[in-house]
């Protein structure tokens, strides 16, 4: 038996692969970052705006752009040729790399377009970021509840856009943001009920049930909102929404405080939610069953967990929190509601779910990304750089596509997602 063992022992073959997604990302990237900046030559100086002349006062930061941007493009350069090292002795690059490359590419691409004088109000940057990012984060959790219990959320535009609908109206009728907001998760639980019903139950494909329902929550708002909404503006369509409430102590710390401590009830919500998903997903029974439903539900449901209930319940959870981002859109970016103003980030957030791993927390990291990409349009708009305005609107929508393409690297979703399951 000895013999056996090791006779079989002997005969494995150990297999191990190179892995250059990441490295010719970055090599792409870096040439890209090379090119822009022989072409158009950086001169003068680059201001970083540290404080917001309101909360705190610190004084700006002024940086020399033409060597300041070169030696990050150095920098870039030796973190690119560390991956291909890492590839081409078979070991994985750490996530850190890939972090500290963005930071420095983003900060190497700042200095650039704010050359000649050009200000950078980081606390506003940021502030621009996180409030663009809140529905991004709700959808994002929504989607790794739902897919993580077996079933593509590819509905999260469609919660998001009937969670806004309905949280304009009912805050607009009885002047509370709280109604509305009540409001606006009935609306997201809505759309997964139909998504639910559909796929679990009548075993319709998923990814067909949830473009539909896309389809069928724009048709359905944009003709509520021309045949209600706009002939009664006033009393349908002004929204309460919610004031900031700045936290003592934590809001006064500079650059940060007035960036995450003097937000609206759904920002601070979300810090709730991220955190109870985070730690429930991997520490409580309700979390095991989730994942055990969604990566082999045979087993799961012969230990005695009744996996399409499970699904079903799951998705509508998820359902109540992208409706909760919907509201966001109505209860604090903007009192109104007009047609399609969700704008495609329901698919960005789906992204960011892929991008982070079907992970809460990587997927909530990715959603500000995207929220930082989709303010950055902005502020280079701001700064006048020579970039082509088409290109602008093209950004958000450009980093998506690298970061899921390039820097996610290899993933691998939950086993049985997608999967109806029939029992027996």
């Amino acid at each position: 038996m000895t013999a056996l063992t090791a006779t079989n022992a002997a005969d494995f073959t150990v297999v191990r692969t190179r892995h250059f997604k990441l490295p010719i990302t970055l090599t792409i990237v870096t040439v890209l970052l090379g090119v822009l900046f022989l072409l158009s030559p950086v001169t003068g100086e680059s201001i970083f705006q540290i404080s917001d002349r309101v909360s705190f006062d610190l004084a700006d930061i002024h940086v020399p752009s033409a060597p300041t941007v070169w030696i990050a493009w150095v920098i870039l350069a030796v973190l690119t040729a560390w991956t291909w090292w890492d590839a081409a002795a078979y070991r994985r690059t750490g996530l850190w790399l890939s972090i500290v490359f963005a930071v420095m590419a983003m900060f190497a691409f700042l200095t650039w377009a704010a050359q000649d004088g050009g200000v950078v109000p980081v606390a506003g940057t940021l502030a621009g970021a996180l409030s663009l990012s809140v529905p991004l984060v709700y959808g994002a959790l929504a989607g790794v509840i739902g897919e993580r219990g077996g079933v593509v959320n590819i509905a999260i535009e469609a919660q998001l856009l009937l969670g806004a609908f309905a949280a304009v109206i009912l805050s607009s009728i009885t002047h509370n943001p709280f109604v509305g907001l009540i409001g606006a998760m009935i609306g997201g639980v809505f759309v997964a009920f139909i998504l639910a019903a559909f796929a679990i139950k009548y075993l319709v494909d998923q990814i067909i049930v949830g473009v539909v329902l896309n389809v069928f929550a724009s048709g359905l708002t944009g003709f509520l909102y021309g045949a209600l909404l706009a002939p009664n503006e006033a009393a349908l369509n002004t929204a309460v929404g919610f004031p900031r409430w700045k936290i003592p102590l934590l809001g006064d710390i500079p650059v940060i405080g007035p960036v995450f401590f003097n937000q609206t009830f759904i920002v601070y919500l979300m810090y709730v939610v991220i955190a109870v998903v985070a730690w429930g997903m991997y520490r409580t029974r309700w979390g095991l069953r989730l994942r055990a439903v969604g990566e082999h539900p045979q087993a799961a449901d012969t230990v005695g967990i009744k996996v399409n209930p499970t699904r079903f319940w799951n998705v509508l959870l998820a359902g109540a929190i992208a409706g909760i981002g919907g509201a966001y859109f109505t209860l604090v970016s903007v009192p109104q509601f007009t047609k399609d103003m969700t704008a495609g980030l329901g698919f960005i957030a789906l992204a960011a779910v892929i991008f982070g791993g079907w992970d809460p927390i990587k997927a909530t990291l990715a959603a500000l990304l995207f929220g930082f990409a989709t303010n950055l349009q902005n502020l280079l708009t701001v700064l006048k750089t020579p970039i082509p305005s088409e290109f602008m609107l093209m950004l958000p929508y450009v980093v998506t596509i690298l970061a899921v393409a390039g820097f996610a690297g290899k993933i691998t979703a939950p086993a049985a997602d997608g999967k109806p399951y029939i029992k027996g």
